[in-house]
């Protein structure tokens, strides 16, 4: 009886695995992201329609789309390009061979992550 219930439970365990992806549970939808001037000086940037003071922090939806940072400070750069790459999160699925997953990961766009700290380059 016990043999059943064991399998039983391994059974639910390796189910869940395998439907849920490894980026899904771990990571959540936004990443706190550092922004900063080359400089160090104060400024009030964009991104997302969100305004922030960099330097400072701010969430970032994950996206597989870059992020476009922007600031009118005379002394900046108008663009920062904030490019989203694949987590490594994401090939904990390949390891333990969960396509469904990878598509949840990809579906949820959990997968995607960005620099933790992005740099406006000023004068």
């Amino acid at each position: 009886m016990n043999v059943l219930k064991n399998g039983l439970v391994l059974g639910a365990i390796v189910s869940i695995a395998l439907v849920s992806g490894c980026a899904s549970i771990i990571n959540s939808k936004t990443q706190k992201v550092n922004i900063t001037t080359s400089n160090g000086s104060k400024i009030v940037a964009n991104v997302d329609g969100k305004t922030v003071q960099a330097p400072g922090i701010v969430g970032l939806d994950r996206s597989r789309v870059e992020k476009i940072i922007t600031t009118s400070d005379a002394n900046c750069a108008p663009q920062t390009i904030a490019p989203s790459s694949v987590d490594p999160i994401f090939f904990g699925n390949i390891l333990i061979g969960g396509l469904l997953g990878s598509t949840t990961d990809y579906s949820t766009e959990k997968m995607w992550k960005y620099d933790n700290t992005l740099i406006i380059s000023c004068k």
